[in-house]
C-alpha cells in the first residue's frame, strides 16, 4: 500500500508504505517525480534517489517487524532539500565516522549509511538520525542547487 498526502507542487510530499521490498522502487519513483516537478538538477536528484533506496531498504531489512507502515517525506524549503524516512523501530542505526571508519571489504552489508553520508557530505549536506516516541527518522539534508 502506498498513499500520498500532499501534492509535490506545494514544496512538500509525504508517502506512507508497507515496509516490504516492493515499496523500494515505488517510493524511489515517487521521489523522482517530485524532484523532477521541482526541477532539481540530475546530480542533486541522484543523491536523494540513492538515499531513498538505501534508507527504505534499511527499514525493510531491519525494522519491518516493528513497523506497520513506514513514512517518507520530502521537502524543498529555503534552498534545502530534506528527505526523511521514518519507521516504528526503537533501535537506532549507528552512523559511521567519516574520517575514521572504513567498510569491511568482505562484508555483504553495512555500507548503505556510509555511502549516503558521504554523498550528502559531498554536496554540503548531512545525514542524521532522530529518535521519537514511536520510532525513529533518518534524515538527509542537502542544498537544492
Amino acid at each position: 500500500m502506498l498513499t500520498s498526502t500532499c501534492p509535490p507542487a506545494c514544496g512538500f510530499a509525504h508517502w506512507t508504505a508497507d515496509p516490504d521490498a516492493a515499496s523500494v522502487p515505488l517510493l524511489r519513483s515517487h521521489v523522482r517525480a517530485a524532484l523532477d516537478g521541482w526541477r532539481v538538477s540530475a546530480e542533486i536528484a541522484e543523491v536523494l534517489l540513492l538515499a531513498v533506496s538505501e534508507l527504505v531498504t534499511n527499514v525493510v531489512l531491519h525494522a519491518a517487524a516493528a513497523t506497520a507502515l513506514m513514512r517518507v517525506g520530502l521537502s524543498l524549503r529555503g534552498g534545502w532539500l530534506e528527505l526523511e524516512v521514518a519507521d516504528g523501530a526503537a533501535a537506532l542505526p549507528r552512523l559511521p565516522h567519516l574520517r575514521t571508519e572504513a567498510a569491511d571489504p568482505e562484508a555483504e552489508h553495512g555500507r548503505g549509511l556510509l555511502i549516503v553520508q558521504l554523498s550528502a557530505a559531498e554536496t554540503g549536506g548531512r545525514l542524521s538520525v532522530v529518535a521519537h516516541g514511536c520510532g525513529k527518522s533518518v534524515r538527509v539534508r542537502i542544498p537544492a542547487a
